[in-house]
């Protein structure tokens, strides 16, 4: 039965791989000094590989871009690729770096969106967060009654950077946690360690519960329409909503740890969105257990950026020399090899998630590699890896009825018939030409006769 493009919030699921959640308490968490350690450089890391090498390849005088959830969301979701990692690790302006290499990516969010979603958050959490902590207990704790607003603890998050504010954030949970009563957390910073680098997410507010545990509060501006929402954005927000429980998750160790009480990070988070096609807010709990396992685990297989900067031919670096108003002025065939010497997985949903996705769609289309027609087509072609294998594999036809006829320019393909790739492809091929042969045979007409024979499509480019 074909989906229907829209569902119900609880029950948008995106496929995922489910894998097994870490079972240790969190008081079991180990006590540390700061609320926020810094990861730094792994033991045996190749040597001169730092965050002075990382700034080498920013530039200098270049300030590291920040990466928000949403990016590290589609950085867990293609963890093969390489280039993404360095360039997210190091802190490069992936947008500017496509401008400059004459591929900008064409999508984004409309200034009319911003403002919108900004509109719409500042409403629901006007007057103390009164709304929303009346949609969190109906969604949450049906039946209960939501506290008064000065019940509420409202804890000031400002600080200096986002390391300052990071400890602050920490600070305030464990402070509110240890009070054992209700806290709204506005646009707390958390880290969460990306490759071997600290990254600084913010969501848009964290509730503390009495008994301890946390909450995680996404506000999108997209509606819910009888209490539908787009499974896609929905998905895309629970990915989201994923980044920040993992990074809380760490600070719940340091403060179970500091107050000795239980803390958990809740796995369903509430999502807040416009109801229907009103500006009235309304909510919806989302479990996103199976999008919290599988970032879980594709942050896990990103490889460290000093590992992947420590490949880099000497003097590699991804410097535009902006000028004063910000014009490059670096030729875009060296920024073009800079970028080619690190390996990217590129694949078709890299479009809709990464600013360089035209750029290395470009190459791959170039280069003929099978990566262009999607992540299940490379999968099922084996050690096939370019367009031009795929054809020459191919073009060592069996007969119709299974007499081998292989082409004068089959080459090795010829003797790969022990690939199953290599298999299915000649079959496949052997039917198709079949197929033509008797549809030639039946039409009698003397146009059909006079016709000549068609060319073998190419394939899909």
């Amino acid at each position: 039965m074909r989906p229907s493009p829209h569902m119900s919030v609880p029950d948008a699921r995106l496929p995922q791989v489910n894998v097994s959640r870490d079972s240790r308490p969190a008081a079991a968490a180990p006590q540390a000094a700061q609320p926020m350690p810094t990861p730094g450089p792994r033991q045996g890391a190749p040597p001169g590989i730092g965050r002075g090498r990382l700034t080498e390849l920013r530039g200098p005088g270049v300030p590291p871009r920040s990466l928000d959830a949403r990016a590290l969301a589609a950085l867990a979701a293609n963890p093969g690729c390489r280039r993404r990692a360095l360039l997210d690790g190091a802190g490069i302006d992936k947008g500017a770096l496509a401008r400059a290499l004459g591929s900008p990516a064409a999508y984004g969010q409309s200034q009319f969106a911003l403002v919108r979603g900004n509109a719409f958050e500042a409403r629901v959490k006007a007057d103390g967060g009164q709304d929303l902590m009346r949609l969190l207990h109906e969604r949450l704790r049906p039946g209960t009654p939501a506290p008064e607003a000065e019940a509420v603890a409202t804890p000031d998050l400002s600080a200096a950077g986002p390391e300052g504010r990071a400890a602050r954030t920490a600070l305030a949970l464990r402070e509110a946690t240890a009070a054992g009563g209700w806290a709204l957390l506005d646009h707390p910073m958390l880290a969460v360690e990306v490759a071997g680098s600290p990254a600084y997410v913010e969501p848009d507010a964290v509730v503390v519960h009495p008994d301890g545990s946390w909450t995680v509060v996404e506000i999108k501006s997209f509606p819910m329409i009888d209490g539908a929402a787009d499974a896609a954005k929905v998905g895309a927000a629970a990915r989201q909503a994923a980044v920040y429980v993992l990074a809380l998750e760490t600070v719940a160790g340091h403060v179970a740890a500091r107050t000795g009480r239980e803390v958990r990070v809740r796995d369903r988070v509430l999502l807040v969105c416009p109801k229907d096609f009103s500006n009235l807010p309304t909510a919806a709990a989302v479990d996103i257990r199976k999008q919290l396992a599988t970032t879980r685990r594709q942050l896990a297989r990103l490889t460290r950026v000093e590992e992947i900067a420590a490949e880099l031919p000497e003097r590699t670096t991804f410097d535009l020399r902006l000028t004063d108003d910000g014009t490059p002025t670096r030729p875009a065939e060296e920024l073009t090899e800079a970028v080619e010497a690190v390996e990217a997985a590129y694949a078709p949903e890299c479009l809709a998630a990464c600013e360089l996705a035209f750029h290395c769609r470009g190459h791959a289309r170039h280069t003929g590699a099978v990566e262009t027609l999607g992540r299940g087509v490379r999968g099922e072609l084996g050690g096939l890896r370019t367009v031009g294998e795929v054809l020459s594999a191919a073009s060592a036809l069996p007969g119709p009825r299974g007499a081998d006829t292989p082409t004068a320019d089959a080459g090795d393909a010829g003797d790969a018939c022990d690939d199953p790739a290599v298999t299915a492809l000649r079959r496949a091929a052997a039917l198709r030409a079949e197929a033509l042969a008797d549809a030639a045979r039946t039409d009698g007409s003397p146009a059909a006769a006079e016709r000549p024979e068609e060319p073998e499509e190419p394939g899909c480019r």
